[in-house]
């Protein structure tokens, strides 16, 4: 992971790339030496996350990470800043901050933040490589007719790719459930998700816990796209259908480091939206 250090304290700059470089946390790609933040050189160092003073002279930090994102928006902005004011702290989110770290600088802050940053530059590298490998995805023409069955099933797994759960353990199992509703034609208010598991594994608590696990995945999935593009298509269409809007958005929030837990999984809440989006869109 690549670091740039925009700073006009030079101190700073020092107890940041000691941290840095003794915990591991990456490579100091530069740093602008105490001096005016210079987007260009910036944006050519190339970097994956940019720390950068919140008071500068100049050009305060806000104004920066403005005019940066204008330039590449996947660069993870974190916000160096003794400013606690809430009105400043919304400002500097609304110019695209992902994270805050407090001054005077802690060893533990800084570690915690930019592993939480490293780990979420990961889970977007991996749906990006899911997203690219779906899009580049041919429909293949097959000589025999598909059935009813077939076509229902693959609707159902098209969903699934869309939010990047298609490899989960609990796929399956979730596209099985979804077509023993739709065969009997019930809803899971009329059959619980824990009987309908009774009904079609021998292990039914395991089956549920893959299904929830799997769901959970989505869910981190799709806050991911809302966090990348808000109008993101597939964010756009499933954060309030797959899922309640509030969780997603509190995943959201967890995923940026705002909130200690991120939301809460509802497969009822899942299968009830699947099933209706195959039904109306499929």
């Amino acid at each position: 992971m690549r670091i740039y250090i925009v700073e006009d304290d030079i101190s700073v700059i020092q107890v940041l790339e000691d941290i840095i470089e003794s915990q591991d946390l990456g490579e100091v790609c530069g740093d602008c030496g105490g001096e005016p933040a210079d987007i260009m050189e910036v944006f050519h160092a190339a970097p994956d996350v940019v720390l950068v003073d919140f008071l500068m002279p100049v050009m305060d930090g806000v104004e920066f990470v403005r005019e940066l994102r204008k330039r590449d928006s996947r660069i993870k902005c974190i916000m160096i800043s003794q400013v606690s004011e809430k009105e400043l702290i919304g400002k500097a989110y609304t110019a695209g901050i992902d994270f805050f770290i407090s001054k005077p600088i802690n060893l533990i802050e800084v570690r915690s933040v930019l592993r939480n940053v490293e780990q979420q530059i990961k889970n977007e590298r991996t749906l990006n490589n899911i997203r690219r490998m779906f899009e580049n995805e041919m429909p293949t023409v097959t000589e025999h007719t598909e059935d009813a069955g077939d076509a229902y099933r693959r609707k159902v797994r098209y969903v699934l790719n869309r939010i990047g759960i298609s490899g989960e353990k609990g796929a399956p199992d979730i596209v099985r459930v979804c077509e023993y509703l739709h065969d009997n034609r019930l809803t899971v208010s009329q059959k619980s998700i824990s009987r309908i598991c009774e009904a079609l594994d021998d292990s039914p608590k395991n089956m549920e816990q893959r299904i929830r696990r799997a769901i959970a995945a989505g869910m981190t999935n799709v806050a991911h796209m809302g966090i990348e593009d808000f109008m993101n298509e597939t964010y756009t269409r499933y954060a309030g259908t797959l899922f309640s809007f509030e969780d997603v958005r509190a995943e959201m929030d967890h995923l940026r480091g705002r909130r200690p837990g991120g939301g809460k999984v509802s497969v009822k809440c899942f299968i009830d939206g699947l099933m209706l989006d195959v039904e109306q869109n499929g």
